[in-house]
């Protein structure tokens, strides 16, 4: 198809706007899926995405839409999460649009990922389409919604948005037409040398590694010598295709379009997204430009439950094929034995992964507490990046410790702002200043990264009845009084149990934390010591209970003789099992995680 009339575009707003409900109704409308199928969330087929009722990887589909004029358009569209921790993949997907379609909620107005979402669009110079949604529910404020869009970007204005109810399909057959006429099409050649963006890929047992592209220039053909110019990495292509949503193969693909390349390759870090396919036998000489690199926020310890490790190393592999934006180093625990230290975008995309490990290789793991990225300043003038407890120096070899802060934009309605201040204060926010949106107040603040990644944002939705939105962006590095606490039992040092903390938090986090220990280690045959050790001095200690009572202590009247033969018996069995490893089940790092 000409190029000419071909729209790629995205669909981006804030989470439970409506995004997938949308995007199954303009395939309903273009006859992309069939009427019967009342499936909303189509495109969500991931089982943590319909766990949890959001969606988590980007999807892409092409439709055909026959315009009013009687022309025949392809649409390829791009359905992008919402989450806040899920930016990444709103900015894969961006990547290899030229338009999206700002979706708001009537009953919620303009919220914090709204915003998140519209700067990035703005960032790639999108066209942008703004469109309110939900307005057949009896609680839309559709004159309130306009407005805060209007605030948002002053080009938005009551002749250019778009009103409809994805759930009805009222007024999204306009929305259709807006499509072909708002968007640009792209401006790629057929006659230029092959150039196709890599924006997502995923890994398939016979077929190997299958990617996602968008074709900027060029024609792509199957059984073409194909070659990655960034990794110079050449492949033959088995075969190409589109979404339609399922994956329908074709004999050839041209500029501006969007599809798939079946490539054959096994080894899952052979390609990369971001990288440029080209030809071989007449490469283009310029790589696409790409997006920015995901950045790790959050990093914990991922460890295989019944020590299949290299399970765990052909899951991580793969996982991370299909999902870029975390990253992953070998890890030895004393404890828990051979695993992977893993970076996140944040504690949500954390138990995403955890689940889809499950989920989808059958994997069982431990997960250690998360922790954020600290500079370590030594005493010799030189500083270190520490993202594993295991790593943080020996109290006597610092000079300083700096931490992550992130600049946090929360929007609340008024009611709640008394009750927000209080809880940015108990997590060591510090305010910036405060702006008005209609009903709504802005607050800006400084906050560790530290205090946000555990149990802050639900927090904020409890504090505010569900009302407040969070959008937070790195600031800098800054100095702060931050130690690591070492957990012992039994004497010995476990070294997954490790954190690090704000030394102000210790007194109460420690005292917590081994009361919690005391009934989630599992029992021996004789009284467990606990310990929270920090700078070398135990701060807190417990002692798990036996199995059975100590002969020395149970008030049994029982001879000298047998009682001293009892002793060494308990006391042999103590030696023996100090020399074993305590099997740790999840629940002891939740007891960390629960502070």
């Amino acid at each position: 198809m000409d190029n000419k009339y071909i729209r790629n575009f995205a669909i981006i707003a804030h989470i439970d706007h409506g995004k997938s409900t949308l995007a199954y109704r303009i395939m309903e409308l273009t006859e992309t899926v069939s009427k019967r199928n009342s499936q909303a969330q189509l495109l969500d087929d991931m089982t943590v995405e319909k766990d949890h009722d959001v969606t988590v990887k980007a999807k892409t589909v092409q439709n055909y839409f026959i315009s009013n004029d009687g022309s025949k358009y392809e649409y390829n569209l791009i359905d992008t999460p919402g989450h806040v921790d899920f930016n990444y993949e709103v900015s894969k997907s961006l990547a290899a649009c030229e338009g999206a379609i700002l979706l708001v909620d009537a009953t919620q107005g303009v919220q914090a990922q709204t915003v998140a979402n519209y700067r990035i669009a703005k960032k790639n110079n999108l066209k942008i389409i703004p469109v309110i949604n939900k307005i057949d529910i009896a609680s839309a404020d559709i004159e309130s919604t306009q407005s805060q869009l209007n605030h948002l970007d002053k080009s938005f204005n009551t002749n250019n948005t778009y009103l409809i109810s994805a759930k009805s399909g009222e007024g999204v057959a306009e929305l259709l037409e807006a499509i072909k006429t708002d968007i640009p099409a792209p401006q790629g050649s057929n006659n230029k040398p092959l150039k196709a963006l890599i924006f997502d890929s995923i890994y398939d047992s016979y077929q190997g590694i299958i990617a996602y592209v968008r074709l900027i220039d060029g024609h792509l053909q199957k059984d073409q010598d194909l070659l990655l110019m960034q990794s110079n990495k050449s492949f033959k292509s088995k075969n190409i295709g589109i979404f339609d949503p399922n994956m329908d193969d074709k004999d050839n693909l041209n500029a501006g379009e969007v599809g798939f390349i079946v490539t054959g390759l096994k080894d899952p870090k052979a390609i990369r997204v971001g990288d440029t396919v080209t030809s071989k036998q007449s490469p283009t000489k310029k790589t696409v430009s790409g997006y920015s690199l995901a950045h790790q926020m959050v990093f914990a310890g991922i460890f295989p439950k019944n020590d299949d490790y290299s399970v765990l190393k052909d899951a991580i592999l793969k996982l991370s094929l299909n999902d870029t934006s975390f990253t992953f180093v070998e890890e030895n625990s004393d404890a828990l034995g051979m695993g992977y230290r893993c970076g996140f975008l944040g504690a949500f995309h954390l138990q995403i992964i955890r689940e889809r490990l499950k989920d989808e290789f059958g994997l069982d793991v431990l997960t250690t507490a998360p922790n954020v990225h600290y500079q370590v300043h030594l005493k010799n003038g030189s500083w270190i990046n520490v993202d594993n407890p295991i790593q943080f120096p020996d109290f006597g070899l610092i000079q300083e410790v700096k931490e992550p802060f992130m600049k946090g934009e929360i929007t609340v309605p008024n009611d709640n702002l008394n009750d927000v201040l209080k809880l940015i204060n108990e997590h060591k926010g510090q305010l910036i200043d405060l702006g008005n949106n209609e009903d709504l107040i802005t607050i800006n603040i400084k906050i560790p990264l530290s205090e946000i990644i555990y149990n802050f944002f639900s927090e904020l939705k409890s504090v505010s009845h569900g009302y407040a939105n969070l959008n937070v962006t790195f600031l800098d590095f800054e100095v702060s009084d931050i130690v690591k606490v070492e957990v012992d039992m039994n004497y010995s040092p476990v070294d997954a149990l490790s954190f690090i903390v704000h030394r102000s938090d210790i007194s109460e986090m420690t005292q917590n934390l081994v009361h919690k220990l005391k009934y989630v280690v599992p029992r021996e045959l004789y009284p467990i010591p606990v310990q929270a050790i920090v700078e070398g001095k135990s701060v807190a200690r417990v002692d798990v209970p036996p199995l059975r009572k100590n002969v020395a202590v149970n008030g049994e009247n029982r001879s000298t003789s047998k009682k001293a033969a009892l002793l060494r018996r308990q006391s042999l069995n103590k030696r023996r099992s100090a020399k074993n490893q305590i099997k740790l089940p999840q629940n002891v790092f939740n007891a960390i995680l629960e502070l």
